[in-house]
């Protein structure tokens, strides 16, 4: 059975005679002294009545107990054999640390305290702990908005990258569910920041400018996380200009600064553009109504052809406005991309609308170009006026002179 000190005692004895010594069982937690010690093996001393050994995966618990081990040192282990082949019981340092954590887990699931989790694995639905064989999980919809993985149309391959970014990083979360005849652990790390949430949503007024964390980047806008709150900054409100795209303005994890347009609740609205001067604050001084401008076609709709001036400032040329042809489809006028000069026709600053016309920028070219013909011509009648008049002149010299010669 066991490795006896002396055998000419019996095991009986000894056990009776051992007042701190229990007689081995499985799954029991027992503490003894470290005889020896290594990376992946353990010999512990059990009272002097037994010799227990720790070895291979055994020996590898979440706290990393092993490393800090020396000689003398008393250590906790569960039994997980009564006897190996040499006569040893086989204890367990892992098994040991999860009843450890078991009582952990329960202290803070009926406190409501926040604790810290590795995260191990991560799926579809959320993300994994492991620690000493406690299985935990952290679904996708308990995630803070930080981590909360948005993408395009809940596309699941995208979620599952997101999500495998947080594999091997430590979060603050509280369980909100726990079972521990059936080893289920449910965690919630929107629950641990939700205090720190509201206290910093109390102290939020519209107008206060903010440094955040883009969270996320979708078709209408662009998600910003900051003191564990998250607000969208609407398409709208990213640029003073036409935005097609929000994906060109900002990428997941990017650092920027916005500020706070609205706040409902817990829904908070943000802004980037206005944290930049509004080029449309100018822009009847810039772009006074009859003057030309250059600028370059950038997309079509069906009510015209849209010109970029500027990096945040478009201009629209109304159908009626391309050609003095009927027009009904901008493209067959225009290409995306042609550089083009038009002619100012209309400004409506609170609208943020600038009204473009080629048809009036031709109609001006053609003006000068008349009226160049025009005072060409007028030139031209009075050179030949001019030479007539010199002519005459001539011609009137000359018969003075003669008249001159005879008389003399």
């Amino acid at each position: 059975m066991f490795k006896i000190v002396d055998d000419n005692v019996s095991m009986e004895d000894l056990l009776s005679s051992s007042v701190d010594f229990q007689k081995p069982e499985l799954g029991a937690v027992i503490t003894g002294k470290v005889v020896s010690v290594s990376k992946n093996r353990l010999v512990v001393d059990l009272n002097g009545v037994a010799v227990g050994i720790v070895s291979g995966r055994e020996t590898h618990d979440s706290a990393g107990t092993i490393k800090d081990l020396k000689e003398g040192d008393e250590v906790k282990t569960v039994i997980i054999e009564e006897e190996n082949e040499d006569g040893m019981v086989v204890l367990s340092l892992k098994k040991a640390s999860q009843v450890t954590s078991w009582e952990r887990f329960e202290k803070a699931y009926k406190d409501g305290d926040v604790i810290d989790v590795s995260i191990s694995e991560a799926n579809k639905g959320g993300l994994l702990i492991d620690v000493d064989g406690i299985k935990g999980f952290i679904p996708v919809s308990q995630l803070a908005p930080a981590h909360y993985p948005r993408v395009e149309g809940a596309n699941a391959q995208a979620i599952l990258s997101r999500l495998q970014k947080l594999v091997g990083i430590k979060l603050q979360t509280k369980i909100i569910n726990l079972d521990r005849s059936t080893g289920k652990m449910i965690l919630s790390e929107k629950a641990a920041l939700q205090s720190q949430a509201k206290a910093s949503l109390g102290e939020l007024k519209v107008g206060n400018r903010m440094k955040g964390r883009v969270s996320g980047v979708v078709k209408f806008g662009i998600f910003v996380t900051f003191n564990g709150l998250e607000g969208l900054v609407h398409i709208s409100e990213i640029a003073w200009g036409h935005v097609s795209n929000p994906h060109q303005y900002a990428k997941v994890g990017d650092e920027v600064e916005v500020e706070i347009i609205g706040i409902e609740g817990e829904k908070l609205s943000l802004s980037m553009k206005r944290l930049i001067p509004d080029p449309w604050s100018v822009i009847e001084e810039k772009y006074p109504i009859n003057s030309k401008v250059k600028g370059i076609i950038n997309r079509f709709s069906p009510f015209g052809a849209f010109v970029q001036l500027e990096d945040d400032l478009n201009g629209l040329i109304h159908l009626s406005e391309i050609s003095d042809q009927k027009v009904e489809d901008p493209a067959d006028f225009l290409e995306v991309g042609q550089e083009v000069e038009a002619m100012v026709i209309n400004i409506d600053r609170d609208e943020h609308r600038i009204g473009l016309s080629l048809k009036a920028a031709k109609a001006g070219v053609k003006k000068k170009k008349a009226e160049g013909a025009e005072s060409s011509e007028e030139e031209v009648s009075d050179d030949v006026s001019d030479k007539k008049s010199a002519k005459k002149e001539e011609d009137a010299s000359v018969k003075e002179d003669k008249k001159e010669a005879a008389d003399a």
